[in-house]
């Protein structure tokens, strides 16, 4: 056996050995690679010492072969020097184009030392016609190589490259890989993108501001709707609230006082739902303190300030029927309540009263559901269906809320305060004291779910206690 059969069958067993202790997969791709190499090295040169060849062949494979093992070596070193032995990954510094470009870099060199009698005698025509036909592929591997040591962008960034907006998911030594937010495939020739304009909304960090324009009525002053979108968008999920969002005056225009709002978010996948987001808790705010959105044309209309919206009239007639705190009163008194009522409109998801907030409101649902939650209890303490009340405590003797109050789905309510309250209870004092009966009862079934220590008070002496509370807020 000549020395280089047993050097290409030593080579070949290490890098079978190391292939098979190493956990990385990168190494394992470029070992198992060198292997092949090692195997046909060894096989052609048992072929040179065994076999009769005819000469050009057998010089042929004498020029060739030392060139295998070479490269084979060169890609053993590189994947052993330049990557983690322990751990499955490829280093950050040194990825897959820049291993690939030294081994052929180190090869070529090596192969021009060993072949530089025959590289030197290739015309310089030859060269040029070379050299022309792997402009493109060598443009494509010098701007990857400029892309993996500037590093414009990362696998996993979100880019837009020459108008296409796309989540860079692979980079190598011809183009790069984007997957854009339809889950299509773009691939773009690394020369192409080294001379377009790339935006990286990842870098410096992957906060992204976003703004959307809504316009209000002239009859609004700014800081009232400003106050309005700033209270709309305080809790909104989707957004990022590490800064807070803005609103400006942008434009009066024809129809309309144009506000432009921004925001952060930090995920850019999910822009366009964060516009939808932000777009349609302003519109529910807008409604819920009247202030309207209007139309690009002149139009009049015609409101009854502070009452119910005709379309919502029989609905809340039928809903204040069914609500048993106001079984007490006519249906001349439930009609007068209707028309001092505020009507309302909460987004699914939308915090209508918060545990502890300052009220002096009731509010009853008209349409939707709303889930009741109490603060350090994980479960819902009620379901809200339409017919349903609550914010009675605050209505009735100003006490804070007791529970707070997310509407399930859009909600529709009649929020009733306690002055429109007490000018309809004036009339009918004897229905006070079973509103306050109903109240006492629904308060002792909360406070059993709160777990209080507290003794509270029960029978004639509780409701009369709590009337007199009221009596006294109410100023009756």
């Amino acid at each position: 056996m000549s020395s280089s059969v047993t050097v290409g069958f030593a080579l070949l067993v290490i890098a079978l050995g190391i292939r098979r202790a190493t956990i990385n997969r990168h190494i394992r791709g470029r070992l198992l690679l060198s292997a092949i190499l090692f195997g046909i090295y060894t096989l052609v040169a048992s072929g040179l010492e065994w076999l009769r060849l005819p000469g050009d062949v057998r010089q042929a494979l004498q020029l060739l072969n030392p060139l295998l093992v070479t490269f084979g070596v060169i890609n053993l070193l590189v994947a052993l020097f330049l990557n983690p032995w322990r751990a499955d990954r490829v280093p950050e510094r040194f990825p897959n184009i820049v291993q690939d470009t030294l081994v052929i870099a180190l090869f070529a060199l090596v192969a021009t030392l060993v072949l530089r009698d025959r590289v030197f005698t290739t015309t310089a025509v030859g060269a040029v016609v070379i050299g022309l036909a792997l402009q493109d592929t060598l443009g494509n591997l010098f701007a990857g190589l400029a892309i993996q040591i500037e590093k414009p962008f990362r696998v996993g960034d979100w880019v837009t490259i020459g108008g296409q907006d796309g989540l860079v998911s692979e980079i190598t030594w011809r183009a790069t890989k984007m997957r854009t937010k339809a889950g299509n495939f773009v691939v773009v020739p690394n020369s192409v993108l080294a001379k377009d304009t790339i935006t990286n909304y990842c870098e410096p960090s992957r906060a992204l501001r976003l703004q959307v324009e809504v316009g209000a009525s002239y009859d609004v002053a700014p800081n009232v709707v400003k106050a309005v979108i700033r209270e709309a968008l305080e809790q909104a999920p989707g957004i990022s609230h590490d800064r807070a969002p803005e609103t400006l005056l942008a434009e009066f225009a024809s129809s309309a006082v144009i506000y432009r709002i921004r925001f952060w978010i930090t995920d850019f996948e999910g822009d366009e739902r964060a516009k939808d987001l932000v777009r349609s808790r302003i519109y529910y705010a807008f409604r819920r303190h009247n202030i309207a959105i209007p139309y690009p044309v002149q139009v009049e209309l015609s409101a009854d300030e502070g009452g119910v919206i005709p379309v919502l009239a029989s609905v809340a007639e039928d809903a204040l029927e069914a609500v048993e705190l106001f079984s007490g009163l006519t249906a001349e008194e439930r009609t007068q309540l209707i028309a001092i009522a505020r009507p309302v409109l909460y987004a699914a998801g939308e915090t209508i009263v918060s545990q502890g907030q300052p009220g002096r409101s009731l509010f009853v649902v008209v349409r939707g559901e709303a889930s009741v939650m109490l603060a350090g209890t994980p479960d819902e303490v009620a379901h809200l269906k339409p017919g349903d009340v609550f914010g009675e405590m605050s209505l009735l003797t100003g006490e804070v809320r007791s529970a707070s109050v997310t509407s399930a789905t859009d909600c529709d309510l009649l929020e009733i305060d306690a002055d429109g309250f007490r000018k309809v209870i004036l009339a009918n004092p004897s229905a006070l004291e079973r509103v306050t009966s109903v109240v006492s009862m629904r308060k002792s079934e909360l406070d059993r779910h709160r777990e209080a220590h507290l003794v509270i008070e029960t029978g004639d002496q509780g409701r009369q206690s709590f009337l007199a509370r009221v009596r006294q807020f109410l100023r009756i």
